[in-house]
């Protein structure tokens, strides 16, 4: 098995070297790095070599190693070419978490970034406090979310991070209902979710008075375009509201969405999420409307978990961790026997 993925690879990097042959282009590889769902190519670029010339070969690559788009960036003084695997295999969520050790607090697991590394983000960090993960369906957006709320889950005690679960479309997030860490049911309908937000709204005012930020609260709501345009006024104020002033009081976003543009939701929510995280999308405008920034790549992204981390005007490509089926209820129920109980002290 290990021969005939060696076999592969080496047919592959024979295959790039003989194109940029064909089109004069004067540059070998010389290494590659293998992750779960890619495979990278390191490019030798002859002195003069313009790299120009070499993206300029995007389609015809993609075409000579028969995968649907490959992505050419620089990578420090070299040059990498990035292709999706053939034999893709999800990366473990539970494997991931086993192998993490003193995880800062209110930090999430994410996945793996490029050089096989794990990779998280502390939502407490005054860089960081929301998080907007944009992408199609099927770029994985809301397994990220559950992987997030998981591994939050597992390295912080309920008294130190709570959380809101808002899905409107019933389907996200109602796995993770029996996570003691919750401090209501995973909400759906629109009247409840508006009055919750409220709620918020009036305790971030509670703790601004009283200098209080703990326990830290996650508010993780899948497709926010959807429920902005749903919810109205009476769910987009109180979020607006959590958006500009939540952090200080230590109340964090994380919202997922495949409308990010301004059509689906006011510039003022977005600008404030100062990271995003964005999977597969259709185009490149696509790509910059979601980053807010352009040149990230994330339109040559195969979907399936992989995605780029925009943050402080820096991109990382990085492998989203997965739940399976069987994963997610073994995760759960280990966190659900937790003696605090689910919902128990869990008023706004």
């Amino acid at each position: 098995m290990r021969n005939d993925r060696l076999n592969r690879l080496n047919l592959q990097a024979d295959r790039i070297e003989l194109l940029l042959a064909q089109h004069k282009v004067s540059a070998i590889v010389s290494g590659g790095t293998l992750t779960p769902g890619a495979v990278r190519f390191r490019i030798a670029l002859a002195p003069g070599q313009r790299l120009r010339a070499l993206q300029g070969l995007a389609d015809e690559l993609a075409l000579a190693l028969s995968v649907p788009a490959v992505r050419i960036q620089r990578d420090g003084s070299g040059v990498q070419i990035e292709a999706p695997r053939d034999d893709s295999q999800p990366l473990s969520l539970a494997g991931l978490l086993d192998s993490l050790r003193a995880v800062p607090p209110a930090a999430a697991a994410l996945g793996l970034d490029a050089d096989g590394r794990p990779l998280l983000l502390r939502l407490s960090s005054p860089a960081i406090a929301h998080v907007l993960i944009a992408g199609t369906t099927g770029s994985g957006k809301s397994a990220l979310v559950r992987t997030m709320l998981l591994s939050l889950a597992r390295f912080n005690r309920p008294r130190d991070l709570r959380m809101v679960l808002i899905d409107p479309k019933v389907r996200s997030l109602d796995a993770l209902a029996s996570l003691p860490h919750n401090l209501c049911k995973p909400l759906s309908d629109t009247v409840a979710i508006g009055d919750t937000l409220s709620r918020l709204t009036a305790l971030m005012e509670r703790r601004d008075r009283d200098g209080a930020a703990t326990p830290q609260i996650v508010v993780a709501i899948d497709e926010l375009a959807d429920l902005l345009q749903s919810g109205g006024r009476t769910v987009e104020e109180p979020l607006l509201r959590l958006a500009q002033r939540g952090r200080q009081a230590g109340i964090h976003l994380l919202a997922a969405t495949q409308k990010p543009s301004s059509a689906a939701m006011s510039t003022a929510i977005k600008s404030n999420f100062p990271v995003r995280i964005v999977g597969k999308v259709a185009s490149p405008e696509d790509a910059r409307i979601a980053a807010g920034m352009g040149g990230t790549g994330a339109d040559k992204l195969g979907g399936c978990g992989q995605f780029v981390l925009v943050a402080e005007g820096r991109t990382i490509r990085f492998q989203a961790a997965y739940a399976s089926r069987e994963e997610l209820r073994s995760i759960v129920a280990e966190l659900a026997s937790d003696s605090l109980g689910p919902y128990e002290r869990g008023q706004l």
